[in-house]
């Protein structure tokens, strides 16, 4: 704990920075201006593309060497009856004569500030927009002359086409969720529709769906009619349209006469009904109510959400030139984020929405290095270690809105939850497993299709069901900063199932204590552990938080409940070092030092990953500030899969821990780690969330109200930053050379709450 007079010196000093600082000048949206991205010559194919949505509709934008402008536009709920995430389609616009062809001054400018791209060569000018509170893109033209403009519907899925088992398990993990299917495995083509009103538009319909399968295979049938079928009748497609455009085929829209000025407007819709015939007046429907919006108008209300955004928020580190990579990966990360992250399901951990494509011969089996626009490598199936570190960093940033999808992918699957636990077990309580379609069950792949048994055939998560208590987490600590009572009541009864399951699922043992076998510590020991630390910890993390809630939102069955199932767990499994690295048996050497181990018992090694410090992060046990920091700093230390990215938690934990260089050493690492494409930062998504997390820590950490600064922050880096903290708090300040000289915190009566690291 804090001596107390150590905390007063730092209080007091904090106090007279309080009393003298200025006032703090708002960062807005225009310093995010300062992260653009600007390129100054056309691209060449899909690898060249620029990210921008709206969260729910987004789309890679990019140009080729003849001029033309490609949109390949994706949506978060466009579902295939084979529970693929598809793209909605692909949209080229040529330009005749073309005045970025051969440009000497041409430019393209991705801006942050606004979620725009536009195209400029002298005074000719493209701006694309994904407006912010509609389900449409917009592509406005303004030329030095008149020009004439093509839109072309490219669609690739027009046939009706089967792959069998070969051929699926030939794509690499394309197909992930049907590796070692059985029978072939049948694609279908989207619909065209015929010209009408000078609008193209095609569609995806679902005639068929892989729900009633799963349930069968996973020995649930008992329960598909109590549950609706999301992928029977979904349809997701576009209708593009211009003023000065009129359809030349079902694919193409010209311009009627050169022009100046002309825009090319395209629209989404995904709903289930009952054809595509009826999904069309639907989106008829839509799209006159979109129009009735003027243009300017809709334009000016995009600004503003951007501009909203970008004021919630922000980190700009300087002084180095890593701190400025730094800088620009946390705000490309955010970027990315919120293009993506508004829409019916979560974000996608291997590649968001702009996964991309080309093309490819019909039959043809796709690879990883050659694949078509539907492509997506470990398939279409959420995975929460992966997800949980996209979604993390958005409480400290305020963007709780973009957090929604995530937790209703959840709570909305609770239900099915608890039935197939009832089915299963025959206890109360609900588990959800690592890997799962967005509705809730586990894949088949994972599952196994000719799988007898209620486990799942896969080692690798056959018992990894800890990231719920990740999920409590997060609902914890987005309640404790907006103290909002609707996330508190929802978040009760889906904590509540979660513990009732860990309590009944496993028996006792002769001390009374959970005696949590079969199970696994991860992915790290799948078999034989015992007594996993990240299940311990998150229980020992989330149930006093839990209990601590005001009571009118919990009953006294509930608290009684969660404090004998607390008082019932086994303690976090400590053991020594063996000559400073973990011990392979739980044991190590009689006089090597203390440590927390992974389980309390466990075996050989199948990934990477550090089980042992999910005490640190994301459960925050052991902190700086907290009892037997040392201990868990050996802990780290005696790590055995050090790692610098995503799942690895490296920089994340060493800053909980107050290890300040090797906090700035791995964030570094992790905001360079740039993707193999044009637009670099289209890194895997949980790298960037991953960094997101640990420059946070680095700069604040709370732990009730008390707000904890710089604890893990280097001096040779200057900041700026905004934050959301618990109890409606916002934080502002200004650090120079190490120290805070501007301090602003929202409202003033939570200045008290706020120690400002002793760093040693």
């Amino acid at each position: 704990m804090y001596n107390k007079n150590h905390f007063k010196q730092i209080f007091f000093s904090f106090l007279l920075i309080v009393l003298s600082t200025s006032v703090i000048p708002a960062q807005s949206s225009k310093s995010i201006a300062a992260y653009n991205v600007v390129w100054n010559s056309l691209g060449k194919d899909e690898n060249s593309s620029m990210p921008l949505g709206n969260g729910d509709v987004a789309l890679n934008f990019w140009t080729e060497q003849n001029g033309d402008i490609v949109l390949l536009i994706a949506k978060s709920d466009a579902w295939s009856e084979n529970g693929e995430l598809l793209k909605i389609g692909r949209v080229r616009v040529s330009l005749e004569p073309n005045p970025f062809k051969n440009s000497a001054s041409f430019t393209q400018t991705l801006r942050l500030e606004s979620g725009d791209v536009k195209l400029r060569t002298g005074n000719n000018f493209v701006h694309i927009w994904v407006d912010a509170n509609n389900p449409a893109i917009h592509l406005q033209v303004q030329t030095e002359a008149p020009v004439q403009v093509k839109a072309t519907s490219e669609v690739w899925r027009t046939k009706e086409y089967s792959f069998d088992t070969r051929a699926i398990d030939r794509t690499g993990l394309g197909f992930f969720e049907w590796g070692g299917y059985p029978d072939s495995l049948t694609f279908y083509p989207d619909t065209i529709f015929q010209l009408k009103d000078n609008r193209v538009s095609s569609c995806h319909f679902n005639t068929h769906s892989i729900y009633p399968m799963v349930f069968e295979i996973e020995h649930l049938k008992s329960l598909v009619l109590k549950y609706p079928d999301p992928f029977i009748h979904r349809c997701f497609g576009l209708t593009m349209k211009g003023d000065n455009l009129v359809s030349s085929d079902n694919q193409t829209l010209k311009s009627l006469k050169a022009s100046k000025s002309q825009q090319l407007d395209i629209y989404t819709l995904t709903e289930q009904t009952k054809s595509p015939g009826s999904w069309s007046v639907d989106l008829d429907k839509k799209i006159k109510k979109i129009d009735a919006i003027k243009i300017s108008k809709a334009w000016t209300a995009h600004e503003n959400w951007w501009k909203e955004f970008w004021n919630r928020s922000w980190i700009k580190v300087t002084g180095t030139p890593d701190s400025e990579k730094v800088t620009q990966g946390y705000s490309m990360q955010r970027f990315m984020t919120a293009c993506a992250g508004r829409g019916a399901q979560p974000i996608k951990f291997n590649e968001s929405l702009f996964s991309v494509g080309h093309d490819l011969p019909p039959g043809t089996i796709p690879t990883r290095a050659d694949h078509d626009p539907d492509y997506r490598d470990w398939g279409a199936c959420f995975w929460n270690q992966d997800t949980r570190l996209i979604y993390y960093p958005l409480i400290a940033a305020g963007d709780y809105d973009l957090l929604e999808p995530w937790f209703d992918m959840y709570l909305e699957a609770l239900p099915l939850e608890k039935a197939r636990t009832g089915v299963y077990y025959h206890h109360g309580g609900a588990y959800f497993p690592e890997t799962m379609y967005f509705w809730g069950l586990p894949n088949l792949h994972d599952f196994g299709f000719s799988n007898p048994t209620l486990e799942l055939q896969t080692p690798w998560v056959r018992y990894h069901i800890q990231g719920t208590l990740e999920i409590i987490t997060q609902m914890l600590d987005v309640y404790d900063n907006t103290q909002d009572s609707r996330y508190a009541k929802e978040l009760v009864p889906f904590a509540d199932a979660i513990i009732t399951f860990y309590a009944n699922h496993w028996p006792n043992d002769s001390k009374g204590k959970i005696h949590m076998a079969p199970v696994q510590s991860l992915e790290t020991y799948e078999v034989d552990a015992v007594n996993p630390t990240p299940d311990i910890a998150g229980l020992k993390s989330v149930i006093p938080r839990l209990l601590a809630l005001p009571e009118k939102f919990t009953s006294s069955e509930q608290r009684n409940f969660w404090a004998k199932t607390l008082n019932d767990l086994p303690p976090i499994p400590m053991g020594k070092t063996a000559s400073g690295k973990l011990p392979p048996d739980g044991v190590g050497d009689a006089d090597g030092r203390p440590t927390i181990l992974p389980a309390e018992k466990y075996g050989a090694t199948h990934n990477s990953e550090n089980p042992e410090l999910y005490v640190v992060y994301p459960y925050r046990l052991y902190s700086v500030g907290k009892p037997d920091l040392q201990l868990a700093r050996d802990t780290y230390n005696a790590r055995r899969f050090p790692m610098d990215r995503a799942w690895g938690q490296d920089g994340t934990q060493a800053a909980v821990l107050g290890l300040t260089n090797e906090a700035q050493r791995v964030v570094v690492s992790e905001f360079t780690a740039y993707g193999n494409q044009r637009f670099r930062w289209f890194w895997d998504p949980e790298c960037g969330g991953s960094g997101m997390i640990t420059l946070q820590l680095m700069l604040m950490q709370c732990d009730g109200k008390r707000i904890q600064l710089l604890p893990a922050w280097p001096k040779d880096w200057n900041v700026d930053f905004k934050l959301h903290a618990p109890y409606k708090t916002i934080v502002e300040g200004h650090v120079e050379d190490g120290k805070i000289t501007k301090l602003k915190v929202t409202p003033k009566a939570r200045a008290k709450d706020v120690i400002i690291a002793d760093q040693k």
